[in-house]
């Protein structure tokens, strides 16, 4: 089969660790584990986050030099490189010498128009408590929103409309290669509309892509036959983080239609799951990073069929 397993940021990075490079090399040999094993049987394709990474290093840029900080495109391309180097060592250490593994940097096209820009909504970098967020929010004018009990930066996350090097991706899927792919939801650019000026040249957005709309596309695009969401919880849940918590095993896209999820966390997972599954007719997971193998197997994990 032909596979796409997209990583959650949290998976990489669970929540309340130190984002240190110890802690993130640990959880990337947990997740390569179930990834190997999927590699040696199917073709396969890996995306993942990189929330807390990204945001990490622009607090950094800032605290180095606040006149001189590098543009969220250019962000999410280092911490692609970083995260698609530790993959690579970790799955390169399970898998036969034999089998190749690339990392590719992705860029991915994005409407300039789109409305996202002015309604700043993804979360990156570390979770704050109240005080450090007021204080981070009055100082570098970010906006915050709530992360569980914390609080977040939130930057622009403009829909994926068209992912550039999906041909050399495919090509090398198709000849055995294992690709990451996508990192953080790709490299986000634009094209402008000034034709006189630059021809409509493409250039780097400040933003950050949603790392599972931008999977769920190129999902569609490689005509893969199941699309998972592993991230750091066991499954989807109707009215998580209450007593009557219970989650949900089997499931359409109307169904889940019906359910309300977190916008900075579970709902674009289900979101982006359910478009693949409407768009394709295949179906799709979403569960724990550690149940890889149960998830396509049916038996771990939320999984969304056709209604």
């Amino acid at each position: 089969m032909k596979l796409l397993v997209a990583l959650g940021g949290n998976a990489l990075l669970q929540r309340g660790q130190a984002q240190s490079l110890e802690n993130q090399m640990a959880n990337i040999r947990v997740a390569a584990a179930p990834l190997a094993r999927l590699a040696t049987q199917h073709q396969l394709v890996v995306t993942h986050g990189n929330g807390p990474q990204v945001g990490l290093l622009a607090l950094q840029e800032m605290a180095y030099d606040a006149q001189a900080v590098y543009p969220l495109d250019v962000l999410g391309a280092q911490t692609d490189g970083m995260i698609g180097y530790l993959l690579e060592q970790a799955l390169g250490n399970l898998l036969p010498p034999e089998r190749q593994i690339a990392t590719l940097l992705t860029r991915v096209e994005v409407d300039p128009a789109d409305p996202a820009f002015a309604h700043p909504s993804k979360p990156v970098g570390p979770v704050y408590d109240a005080q450090d967020a007021r204080r981070l929010a009055a100082e570098h004018g970010w906006p915050m929103g709530a992360d569980g009990a914390g609080m977040r930066r939130l930057v622009a996350s403009p829909q994926p409309l068209r992912i550039l090097g999906l041909d050399a991706i495919a090509c090398l899927l198709a000849h055995g290669t294992l690709v990451i792919a996508a990192g953080g939801g790709g490299i986000p650019v634009a094209r402008s509309n000034d034709d006189d000026k630059d021809g409509g040249a493409l250039t780097g957005v400040d933003a950050v892509i949603d790392k599972d709309f931008c999977s769920a596309l190129l999902a569609c695009e490689l005509g893969v036959d199941c699309f998972m969401v592993a991230t750091d919880v066991e499954a989807v849940f109707l009215h998580w983080g209450q007593p009557q918590q219970r989650a949900i095993r089997r499931t359409t896209p109307r169904e889940l239609a019906a359910c309300d999820f977190s916008a900075g966390s579970m709902g674009p997972k289900v979101q982006a799951a359910c478009g693949f599954v409407e768009r394709t007719g295949r179906r799709a997971v979403i569960g724990a990073i550690g149940r890889i193998d149960a998830m396509l197997a049916g038996t771990a994990g939320t999984e969304i069929v056709p209604d």
